[in-house]
C-alpha cells in the first residue's frame, strides 16, 4: 500500500484541499485499496 500525506508550512487550507482532491481521483480510479491519503 503506498501512503500520501499532504503538508503545507503556514497556509491551512492548501494541505486539506489538495487531499480532499486526492482522495476524489483516487476514489474515481478505485485505487481505495492500494493507496492511503
Amino acid at each position: 500500500m503506498v501512503t500520501v500525506l499532504f503538508v503545507c508550512l503556514g497556509n491551512i487550507c492548501r494541505s486539506p484541499m489538495a487531499e480532499a482532491i486526492f482522495r476524489q481521483k483516487v476514489q474515481q480510479a478505485g485505487l481505495e485499496s492500494t493507496i492511503q491519503v
